[in-house]
């Protein structure tokens, strides 16, 4: 499994091609090789970079739903919708296609920051946003969300 662990700043050149940082690129090294899958986020306008292998995993558990109920199948077109391969060039850098680069509204400075197996993209200025959004309080959050947890060695 690949855990990332850290933010980055960068930026999308006027083509959408995206320089990964050095940091960045020293945490995927493992699995830099084997290519990336980029799509829609589903509960933002950011986008998700997946490592090959992650969105293996990803697909394996969505094969497991049945095909002859019709939420699964309406569920599987959305969670697909946009979803590309992409590769790092000769440069180091991914192209993120014109499409997920107009539902990120991506514009020039950008946020990498990681969601343990994969990377989330955003647009800077929205990424600040949704960071400084008070509607959410985060002790009352990190309370209700790990709180309750119970630590591996109980």
């Amino acid at each position: 499994m690949t855990n990332l662990t850290y933010t980055y700043e960068c930026k999308a050149d006027s083509k959408g091609r995206v320089a990964l940082p050095g940091g960045l690129k020293k945490e995927l090294a493992p699995v830099l090789n084997n290519g990336f899958v980029i799509k829609k986020s589903v509960f933002y306008h950011c986008l998700e970079l997946y490592p090959r292998a992650e969105w293996e995993k990803e697909m394996a558990g969505i094969d497991k739903l049945n095909r002859f109920v019709k939420k699964n199948i309406d569920f599987i077109r959305k969670f697909m919708a946009g979803v590309r391969p992409v590769e790092l060039d000769i440069s180091g850098r991914i192209n993120i296609p014109n499409e997920l680069i107009a539902f990120a509204n991506i514009k020039k400075n950008l946020v990498l920051t990681s969601q343990i197996n994969k990377i989330e993209i955003w647009d800077k200025e929205n990424y600040e946003k949704v960071l400084n959004d008070e509607g959410i309080d985060f002790g009352t959050l990190a309370e209700e969300v790990m709180g309750q947890s119970q630590k591996p060695d109980e």
